[in-house]
């Protein structure tokens, strides 16, 4: 009589503990990170994937399956990645990836493009299980890494000074702001509160007229087309861009940070919830990468509770799939200064950390700046991004050119 409850007892205060921990583990830092996170990916990529529809012809109900599935389940991912590894590994969609959608919508019917997307996910589960992309950035000097992430986000960053400048109360409210909360406010995250205040003074200043409300249809499974056409022009391209400016750059953000991330499994989990997207007439629903920079980077607080900014991220994003059809006419809204203003504030601090870690000792410095002034050309070439590019430059420079002033470094 008595064990069973000593069993059940015990049970329930694990469970408890779990909750507890959890809940102790949320600070203002990481709530912070994860709503900026959640924010840039709620934002401009939202505007991109309404454009590919229009592109594409899409029906109401077609763009509601689109936004519902890359959002609900990049939000579920974004949840239980981070709980299993207590690791930022926070999830989203490709952004590159629907803008590379937004350029082949109107040259496929859906069902071809549905194809497409499941053969996507698969291709990325199959690179993931295989181990291939574990080897390959085992292989790349974090120095290299960390300036590859540092010269993705170089980009964002830089473009908060046109931002304020076409924006220039909103954005100097949000400057000033951000500035006062640095040096006076420590247990307030500055981010935070330049991204409050912008929102405010735009409020109080703008006038936002939200465009046409989008009727509301339930979210369904959607029947695929597969080709070889589709794997070629859709599937391959739209993988090699989610592994390259997604899983490449966020495990980057992770390894920079001194995290250990699972890299198999977590491209191999992108493969699978892109599937499972896919089903549901999404490209893909993974690792995002400027989103576990941001959650990942010491603007998130206690390195072991940063993990917490991913959940945060995740539990929004969800809402905003569920929601979207309501929310989406108000992102519309928005002025594109106004979503430059958000990125480049969010990713101050990363890019911070990762000009320092990539730059800071001499062991890579040819390698470390190859990597950083190739990401930041924003060249592709292949159907590869600039990021591929340079960890490929940055990794071959370290070694072949550098490798010998890197061993006499060790000796």
């Amino acid at each position: 009589m008595g064990l069973p409850k000593e069993r059940h007892s015990g049970y329930s205060l694990k469970k408890e503990e779990l909750k507890g921990s959890i809940l102790r583990d949320l600070t203002a830092e990481n709530i912070s990170s994860g709503i900026i996170a959640s924010t840039l990916v709620m934002t401009g990529p939202a505007l991109i994937i309404l454009q590919a529809a229009s592109a594409g012809g899409f029906t109401d109900q077609q763009t509601i399956n689109w936004m519902f599935a890359v959002y609900f389940f990049g939000g579920v991912y974004s949840i239980l990645m981070p709980l299993l590894y207590r690791i930022p590994i926070t999830g989203g969609h490709s952004i590159t990836g629907a803008a590379f959608l937004a350029t082949v919508t109107a040259h496929y019917s859906y069902p071809e493009l549905i194809g497409g997307y499941l053969m996507s996910g698969l291709l990325i589960f199959l690179v993931g299980i295989s181990g291939l992309f574990t080897k390959i950035i085992g292989w790349v000097p974090k120095e290299v890494i960390a300036s590859m992430l540092g010269g993705l986000v170089a980009g964002y960053v830089v473009k908060l000074v046109p931002a304020i400048q076409e924006m220039p109360v909103v954005g100097g409210a949000a400057l000033i702001s951000f500035l006062l909360f640095t040096r006076y406010v420590k247990k307030f995250p500055p981010v935070l509160a330049a991204v409050a205040v912008a929102f405010a003074v735009l409020f109080l200043t703008a006038d936002l007229i939200p465009a046409k409300e989008i009727e509301y249809f339930l979210p369904s499974i959607q029947t695929p087309e597969f080709s070889w056409m589709g794997l070629v022009t859709i599937a391959l391209p739209l993988a090699m861009l989610i592994l390259s400016n997604d899983a490449a750059p966020g495990i980057g953000a992770l390894e920079s940070e001194d995290f250990k991330p699972p890299i198999r499994k977590i491209v191999s989990s992108s493969g699978v919830f892109s599937v499972i997207t896919g089903l549901f007439g999404g490209q893909c629903a993974n690792i995002a990468g400027m989103m576990s920079a941001i959650c990942a980077g010491p603007d998130s607080g206690p390195r072991e509770k940063r993990y917490m900014g991913a959940v945060v991220s995740g539990a929004i994003t969800i809402v905003f799939g569920i929601f979207a059809w309501k929310i989406v006419p108000f992102i519309q809204s928005l002025p594109q200064a106004f979503v430059s203003l958000l990125a480049g504030f969010a990713l101050i601090g990363v890019l911070h950390s990762s000009l320092q870690m990539g730059f800071s000792e001499n062991r890579y410095r040819l390698s470390a700046l190859a990597a950083f002034i190739v990401t930041l050309s924003g060249v592709s070439f292949l159907h590869i991004s600039a990021p591929v590019w340079g960890l490929i430059a940055g990794a071959v420079l370290a070694r072949t050119a550098e490798r010998q002033c890197s061993e006499g470094t060790k000796e």
